[in-house]
């Protein structure tokens, strides 16, 4: 095995790491790390192998083997780099869970165009520049419209809360929903705000793009939380 071999090999498995996911990338690092250690001492065999097989007359020369034990360095730094780089991550991800189990039962506000109904109720938040006529439409995950409500906001944040029921005073079960809040511009063109949604957070995962927090049945990304409540 050649050193070009073992740096190939070696780059070829940081780079890997480098790409995977969250939830495999301790795994693949393990994996990545047996490789470059056993390259590593594969390398230490052949150097060694050729030091006390060089012909006396004709002796390694110097500059080669300069180089060689450089590089040699080299291959075990980014070893013991790529150790440290696991160890880390593995740090980071046992904080977020820790800091993401911390909401757990807690009162959440996160950005999100879908409401969990929880125990019947599902409160949204929105903004308006001014007192103006909004409508707040719900729909079901497949599109259709259950409830379509007519408010006057006021400037500034406003609260809303749906009580599950939809138009016609049927009772809908827990779970989540889509919601559109559209104002009424003074032109009399319209525009849809942007929403929050208050919600009980009831657990916490780990996926591939970064720790999730669920809301009942609606799971929205770590990064989206706005505030904590009690």
């Amino acid at each position: 095995m050649s050193l070009a071999s073992v740096t190939a090999q070696q780059n070829s498995a940081a780079a890997t790491a480098a790409t995977s996911s969250s939830g495999t990338s301790a795994q693949t690092g393990t994996s990545s790390l047996a490789s470059l250690s056993s390259n590593f001492n594969d390398f230490l065999q052949m150097l060694m192998t050729q030091l006390q097989n060089q012909d006396p007359t004709n002796p390694m020369d110097t500059n080669e083997f300069t180089q060689e034990l450089v590089e040699f360095s080299g291959v075990e730094q980014q070893i013991n780099t790529n150790t440290s780089l696991t160890q880390l991550i593995q740090l980071t991800q046992a904080g977020e869970v820790m800091q993401a189990s911390a909401m757990t039962g807690k009162q959440v506000t996160v950005s999100s165009n879908q409401v969990p109904l929880q125990n019947g109720q599902g409160t949204i938040q929105f903004s308006t520049p001014s007192a103006e006529p909004v409508d707040i439409a719900i729909s079901d995950t497949n599109g259709n419209k259950l409830s379509d409500n007519m408010m006057m906001s006021v400037k500034g944040t406003n609260t809303w809360t749906w009580n599950g029921t939809n138009s016609s005073g049927a009772t809908m079960p827990d779970g989540t929903y889509q919601v559109v809040v559209t104002a009424e511009n003074s032109d009399g063109t319209t525009s849809t705000l942007s929403t929050s949604v208050i919600g009980t957070a009831t657990g916490v995962q780990s996926q591939s793009s970064g720790m999730q927090l669920e809301l009942g049945s609606l799971t929205v990304p770590f990064s989206s939380v706005q505030s904590v409540g009690n």
